[in-house]
């Protein structure tokens, strides 16, 4: 994922609200696992759509839905992205991060010391309802999910959460963030970025994240309650689905040895889209 000054990146559209939901007083309790947590009761119509969810029960990962590592990227310096830092085991997906030089890690390019993972969705997808219920690896290392995606006149992404669960004073901060890196109407870096704090630490425990996705808007969840939300002014290309964990020298800091090996875990990632308007309606 990108990041950049505020004298890189262009004004923010001021639209955008950040919420401070009550917690744990206005926690959501689940009805059914069919409908997105924020929304039990269906307002939003929803179907499952199953090419991008998966429960992680096959005991491997799936080669039909997910790439291990990313195709295109071997990760933020110095961390690289090893497959062999990716289990499917117990019905969840692990992605880990290691001190470590194996023998095929390219440190010509600059990677050493590190590995970590990525995981990244074979389809793009535009719009929908985004839930998964992960818990963040306590460590310097960042734990992540977004989409993006690059081509010659656009790239656009959407950070659901970032999370440093063992970096000091960010154990407790929930990082979503958007972002145009150019486009035909974005001629340099624009982004958009928000930061909850939670009342406990991320890494303690697994929770749920949700990101709400349409042509109008963008909504973001944790434990099912809104804790932002803004207009979709740029974010209207197919983009691929991505979970990662990368290291950020100068974000969180350069991962300790004493914290290693750490691991961000994913329960289920469940995608769902809108029904189709009933006839008549």
């Amino acid at each position: 994922m990108e990041h950049s000054t505020a004298a890189q990146a262009q004004t923010a559209p001021p639209a955008w609200e950040d919420l401070k939901p009550d917690l744990p007083a206005r926690a959501v309790k689940r009805r059914t696992h069919r409908l997105p947590l924020s929304d039990q009761a269906d307002m939003g119509r929803w179907e499952l759509y199953k090419p991008l969810t998966d429960e992680f029960k096959a005991g491997k990962l799936d080669p039909a839905r997910w790439n291990n590592p990313n195709p295109s990227w071997k990760g933020r310096q110095p961390g690289w992205f090893s497959p062999r830092n990716v289990e499917v085991k117990g019905g969840q997906m692990h992605l880990s991060m290691r001190k470590e030089e194996p023998a095929d890690m390219p440190k010509a390019e600059g990677y050493h010391t590190w590995t970590s993972a990525a995981v990244q969705s074979k389809e793009r997808v535009l719009y929908g309802y985004f839930e998964v219920r992960a818990r963040a690896m306590r460590s310097h290392g960042s734990s992540a999910f977004w989409f993006y995606y690059s081509e010659p006149e656009r790239w656009t992404e959407i950070d659901v959460f970032e999370i440093g669960g063992g970096a000091p004073n960010f154990a407790r901060k929930l990082f979503m963030t958007c972002h145009v890196m150019h486009s035909p109407e974005v001629k340099q870096h624009l982004s958009v970025g928000g930061v909850w704090d939670a009342p406990f630490g991320l890494a303690d425990q697994y929770h749920v994240y949700g990101l709400e996705w349409d042509e109008a808007s963008l909504r973001f969840y944790f434990d099912g309650l809104l804790v932002r939300q803004g207009p979709n002014v740029h974010w209207h290309q197919p983009l691929t689905m991505n979970f990662d964990s990368e290291t950020m020298p100068d974000w969180f800091g350069l991962p300790l040895g004493k914290d290693l090996p750490s691991t961000f875990s994913i329960d289920y990632v469940r995608t769902w889209k809108k029904k189709a308007p009933e006839p008549g309606r």
